[in-house]
């Protein structure tokens, strides 16, 4: 155990991290901190180092520069022992389908020196907490993809581990399934005092984080509480589907930051109510929908960014369109 780190409260310390592949920087002196049973949000579009930070604190890659420390133990000195405090589920699936759902978490716990004894009762505690007791001898590939999400979590939990790390754990989900994932992390930081760490693209699922760290380009941009965040730099939003092209053509000539979105829907920011409710009444005929949303996490990284999480190429302005809108 270290002594310059209270383990105690501080479940991860990164200093001075970063990462190269190749000719691109992937992480440029990243520094946070993650408190021990909180849940702490790594929010960044595609690209933006989130994995490959993941990657580092899960010891599947070494920093080139800069020092981690989890759970009071550092990562260089002793990755054996952190793995033993760690939990892990990866963005895509590592489940053995051909085996059945007792039989995937049987060879993790086996993996793991459990006793027998051990193995069987830990198993029965992560199958209920998961729901997926009456599921111990189906075939994975029996398992839709929200009941898969479930037993990764499982298995990630098996061996007792003080800190969960999730890797976009609720890409590819329907929104049922994304919110049923939630709902049992909820539970489990309720059950257990877990420390979880999660990197994602879905802002409005780390809205209730107890921290919220914006990664862009492989720097930190900013890390807090999401009520300080969106304090400090939300901005409200005006999310507006144009009355075909003409409208279109007029919104995107009277603003010339903008965000186009794929569902066809034009976003524009605005630093207070009055000012974005002025703008939609000057645009009475030009939309045929509305949506005036306060200060958000979306917001917030859109103010930092200027453009949305999940982008595609630019338009008008220095803002870049996203790949997908949401409403709240």
């Amino acid at each position: 155990m270290t002594e310059d780190v209270d383990a105690k409260g501080t479940a991860i310390s990164v200093e001075g991290v970063s990462q190269r592949y190749g000719r691109t920087l992937a992480l440029d002196n990243v520094s946070l901190t993650v408190s021990t049973g909180s849940l702490f949000a790594l929010i960044g579009p595609n690209g933006a180092g989130k994995s490959t930070l993941i990657d580092i604190l899960c010891t599947i890659r070494a920093p080139l520069t800069g020092r981690v420390l989890l759970t009071g133990l550092d990562l260089a000195r002793d990755p054996r022992g952190v793995r033993r405090r760690i939990g892990v589920i990866f963005q895509n699936s590592t489940l053995d389908t051909r085996l059945s759902v007792f039989d995937n978490l049987d060879f993790h716990a086996r993996v793991h020196a459990m006793e027998r004894a051990e193995r069987r009762e830990r198993i029965d505690q992560m199958l209920e907490l998961v729901q997926l007791s009456d599921w111990r001898k189906a075939p994975v590939r029996s398992l839709s993809g929200g009941m898969k999400r479930r037993l990764e979590i499982a298995r990630g939990l098996l061996h007792g581990p003080e800190i969960l790390f999730m890797d976009e754990p609720t890409a590819g989900l329907d929104p049922q399934s994304r919110a049923n994932i939630w709902d049992y992390l909820t539970t489990l930081r309720e059950k257990t005092g877990i420390t979880i760490v999660v990197s994602t693209h879905y802002i409005d699922e780390v809205a209730s984080a107890d921290q919220v760290c914006i990664i862009d380009d492989g720097k930190i941009l900013v890390q807090g509480t999401p009520a300080d965040l969106k304090a400090a730099h939300g901005t409200t939003l005006l999310r507006l589907q144009p009355e075909g092209t003409e409208g279109r053509a007029a919104i995107l000539a009277a603003h010339t930051q903008t965000i186009s979105l794929a569902d066809g829907n034009i976003l524009l920011r605005f630093a207070s109510l009055p000012e974005a409710e002025a703008t939609l009444a000057a645009l009475r005929g030009q939309i045929s929908l509305a949506t005036l949303e306060p200060p958000s996490l979306e917001s917030v990284f859109l103010s930092l960014t200027g453009r949305a999480l999940r982008e595609e190429a630019p338009i008008s302005g220095r803002a870049k369109p996203a790949s997908g809108g949401r409403r709240k």
